[in-house]
């Protein structure tokens, strides 16, 4: 493997680095308490990777076993624990641990702790998912195909 091609062609670097002070407020949050922060979107990124800090609620609940055919999503936990399915089987992750899940590889995740949880959302490249996180909330009046094209547009195939 080599390093990619150049992407920057200035003679001295440039100021361009975000910060994202601890404490910030999640530019999303669900009606069950779960917030999302938008820490770097595919937009900010050009594409590369989009990360995601998510703070579940102590309700139960997180998506079931699906896989993705354009992006590859990583998780890396904060606090609490989250149950993370590999593909193979459900695994009680806890802080420090850490699963990637590469493209088109099986994967779910859940709270069932009763406890809040929160991990980093790793995908790769960067695709819009503010559009999924945000989309989910309509998504409980929707009709049956009305969620499956909505999930085909978010890369989103269930098992």
């Amino acid at each position: 493997m080599t390093y990619p091609d150049p992407r920057y062609f200035g003679d001295g670097g440039e100021v361009s680095a975000v910060y994202r002070p601890d404490g910030s407020v999640a530019e999303l949050i669900y009606p069950n308490g779960t917030k999302v922060h938008y820490l770097s979107t595919g937009a900010t990124t050009g594409g590369l990777f989009g990360l995601y800090r998510y703070e579940m609620s102590a309700e139960p609940g997180g998506p079931g076993p699906h896989f993705h055919r354009t992006l590859a999503e990583s998780f890396y936990i904060l606090s609490g624990s989250v149950r993370i399915y590999n593909g193979e089987r459900w695994i009680d992750t806890r802080p420090g641990d850490y699963v990637h899940v590469p493209i088109g590889g099986i994967h779910g995740f859940r709270n069932d702790s009763g406890e809040p949880a929160s991990m980093l959302l790793h995908f790769a490249p960067g695709a819009p998912r503010e559009g999924y996180f945000e989309g989910l909330i309509e998504l409980a009046d929707a009709g049956e195909e009305e969620r499956a094209e909505f999930y085909r547009k978010h890369d989103n195939h269930w098992i």
